[in-house]
């Protein structure tokens, strides 16, 4: 599968940032009370479900992939930047990490009972997101769930010039859509949603952020 051509500037990104990335972002336990809530929920139904292992894509330095294993859940973690896999894999070295992107995910089909996006499809260009969430319901096996957290806007193209940290010139590209268009996206993919938790801005959030549940039936 030929890869998209936006991947090769977010791996460069994010590999010059891991360790910046690693140090500033705080560790779920450290979340606020609702997002945290929105993990140990979706923690319980792949838990109940028992269909296989969760995916925690654009995993960054595992604290999350981590968290969910301290939740009971088989999780392991996929990120497209070598850099951050090697962080993750020295801070949680009983936690299998990989190198990967949700663009062409490795699992087979029907391979996983969970799948958590955890603030990681927001790099990726609209027109894009079809065949991503395509991916999330081909490697979900049928009931399995995915957990979809993102910021959301009204279809707007932010450019960031600096990392985490805000120490080092390094672009980032982040498209925010509105929260019904993201709905529709999974709908279209056969995935079905079945809760949904919008947050304002404020106490740490700088843009409003969404939360999905969804399954594939």
């Amino acid at each position: 599968m030929t890869e998209p051509d936006y991947l090769a500037g977010l791996r460069a990104s994010y590999d010059a940032v891991a360790a910046d990335y690693a140090a500033n972002v705080p560790p779920p336990a450290e979340m606020d009370p609702l997002g945290r809530a929105m993990l140990g929920a979706f923690a319980e139904l792949v838990r109940e479900a028992g269909l296989g292992p969760v995916a925690d894509l654009g995993c960054g330095p595992g604290k999350v992939t981590a968290y969910l294993a301290g939740l009971g859940v088989a999780a392991f973690g996929v990120d497209v930047s070598p850099e951050m896999v090697r962080v993750a894999r020295a801070a949680y070295p009983g936690t299998r990490f990989e190198v990967g992107s949700m663009t062409g995910l490795a699992a087979g089909d029907g391979e996983l009972g969970g799948i958590l996006a955890h603030y990681a499809v927001h790099h990726t260009p609209p027109e894009l997101l079809p065949g991503v969430f395509a991916e999330f319901h081909r490697t979900l096996a049928p009931g399995g769930w995915l957990l979809l957290v993102t910021r959301v806007g009204e279809a707007e193209h932010v450019r960031l010039a600096t990392g985490y940290g805000g120490s080092r010139a390094v672009p980032f590209e982040n498209h925010l859509l509105p929260a019904d268009r993201l709905a529709e996206l999974l709908a279209q993919a056969g995935l079905v949603v079945t809760g949904r938790l919008v947050q304002q801005p404020g106490e740490g959030m700088k843009r409003q952020v969404v939360s999905f549940l969804a399954r594939r039936e």
